[in-house]
């Protein structure tokens, strides 16, 4: 079931970067309700309250604004790069009983067997859903899997009424393996990043050939876009080796 968030606005009707400054002044965002091939609704709504709201992957947003109400999902976030607030939102609406298509985040839970550990390829695995039943992540069981153990966008369990809409089912989601050289090493005594559903977490860098475990990604995906330095994708690896300790 999506999380469904009330959120009371109000109509603008004012248009420009003068104007957005000045809203965001008075603590208020300009966004954007589009609705297929009708004109759009340009509201006014409140930074608190909206910034937390938009949390939520997939949420159901009810936008009460003059009189009118209109159900929405997000489509697309602004955010100021430097001061990292949100500057406009655009919403889709859309109506009670519709399927859309979204983005869902990948997560794993569980241990894989040994030393290995549970690389997601796919950040985020594309479903179609009613909108009241979006879900805001897929959870991937990776628990007893070996080594060299590949789970595909097929075999994927999905909640109930959600369908997976993918170009390629046999592209793979999870791989599970054991790391080589120095990184299992490294792994072998660094404490996990976090615990989801008691299954520890590393993040992978690669930077200029060199492989780096950290405690989270911005710090080192940020050091190396500012220093021009070679940065590939990171990996997470969820499930530490069953001899380390999780907490």
């Amino acid at each position: 079931m999506a999380t469904t968030i009330k959120l009371e606005g109000e109509a603008r009707s004012e248009f420009g970067k003068g104007v957005a400054r000045r809203l965001r002044v008075a603590n208020k965002i300009p966004a954007t309700i589009y609705a297929g091939g009708e004109e759009p609704a340009f509201v006014t709504l409140p930074m608190r309250e909206t910034t937390l709201a938009l949390r939520h992957t997939n949420a159901l947003f009810t936008i009460a604004f003059d009189g009118n109400t209109k159900m929405a999902v997000v489509k697309d976030v602004q955010k100021n790069p430097v001061k990292r607030i949100i500057e406009h939102v655009d919403f889709l609406e859309v109506k009670a009983g519709e399927k859309i298509d979204v983005e869902v985040p990948v997560f794993v839970e569980g241990t894989p067997k040994g030393a290995a550990v549970a690389f997601v390829d796919i950040q985020e695995l594309k479903v179609r859903a009613d909108v009241a039943n979006l879900p805001e992540k897929i959870v991937v069981s990776v628990e007893g899997l070996t080594d060299g153990t590949k789970v595909f966008a097929k075999d994927v369990v999905l909640p109930e009424g959600v369908e997976l809409d993918v170009e390629d089912p046999e592209e793979s989601v999870v791989t599970v393996e054991v790391p080589e050289g120095d990184v299992r090493n490294i792994t072998e005594t660094w404490k996990p990043a976090a615990v989801e559903n008691g299954a520890g977490f590393f993040v992978f860098h690669h930077v200029n050939s060199a492989t780096r475990v950290t405690h989270g990604c911005a710090k080192v995906c940020n050091r190396a876009r500012a220093t021009s330095a070679q940065h590939t994708p990171h990996m997470v690896a969820f499930g530490p080796p069953k001899s380390r300790r999780s907490s």
